[in-house]
């Protein structure tokens, strides 16, 4: 049943990943929490690592048709390293309470930010200091404490306010997410030996081969459509993760 239930996983998050460019981690903590029993803080750190494999993995066929955006990409994780790392050393600490509510939280505004518009029909900008120096800071602290890499909050930046194009977007934020979730599973060290690692390596292998076909069928797959199944998807997971944490917690 695991093994099963393992490929299911899998074939979910490269899928979300693959096709959307955001939200693996935000399927993967769920997946780890009600169908595995991983404790938040365990989830949250295996969460990272198959993240930070799969997201990889989709970055390669997405740089070989030029549409990531280095500078960016970069620039985003540079910044973020201080809300990361310290945010993945006192992750343990916190009660796990906490950890699913707020992830609950970012659930409700990953769903929010999806449902924003298409791409403006204007050229691309390059982003402000500002925004960039916040939005950095933001993806780093939810990386950190709660284990999400920030593509959702990076694609609509940049689709947005800079009019890049979705696919290039996509591309960015995978990127952004796979250095981001290398950094706090780093930092997420002490956490390891609590982990059952063949469960969520079984899930990142799935994903990985899934993430590479779906980012390669992108441009035959209708936006809208993704965009609107993601977002239902994670409304759901919200609402069942506040149901869990604080209606039907032991």
């Amino acid at each position: 049943m695991n093994v099963l239930l393992a490929i299911l996983s899998g074939t979910i998050i490269g899928s979300v990943l693959g096709f959307v460019g955001a939200g693996g981690a935000m399927v993967s903590v769920p997946i780890l929490l009600y169908l595995f029993h991983f404790s938040p803080t365990q989830a949250t750190t295996a969460a990272l690592a198959i993240v930070f494999i799969a997201a990889l993995s989709g970055v390669i066929p997405k740089a070989r048709t030029h549409e990531v955006l280095y500078r960016e990409a970069f620039s985003i994780w540079g910044i973020g390293l201080i809300t990361n790392l310290g945010g993945a050393s006192i992750s343990r600490h916190l009660p796990n309470s906490f950890i699913t509510t707020g992830f609950g939280v970012i659930l409700v505004i990953a769903g929010f930010a999806t449902m924003k518009g298409q791409v403006k029909a204007d050229p691309e900008k390059r982003m402000s200091l500002g925004v960039l120096v916040a939005v950095s800071l933001v993806i780093g602290a939810m990386t950190g404490v709660f284990g999400v890499g920030g593509g959702f909050l990076a694609i609509p930046v940049l689709v947005l306010f800079y009019n890049t194009p979705q696919n290039k977007a996509a591309g960015t934020s995978l990127l952004i997410i796979s250095i981001n979730c290398l950094t706090s599973f780093l930092g997420h060290h002490s956490v390891w030996h609590q982990v059952r690692w063949g469960v969520p390596l079984g899930i990142a292998g799935v994903a990985v081969v899934v993430s590479l076909i779906a980012s390669h069928n992108t441009k035959r797959v209708p936006v809208a459509k993704l965009r609107a199944a993601f977002v239902y998807l994670l409304f759901g997971l919200a609402i069942f993760t506040f149901a869990k944490t604080w209606l039907f917690h032991s």
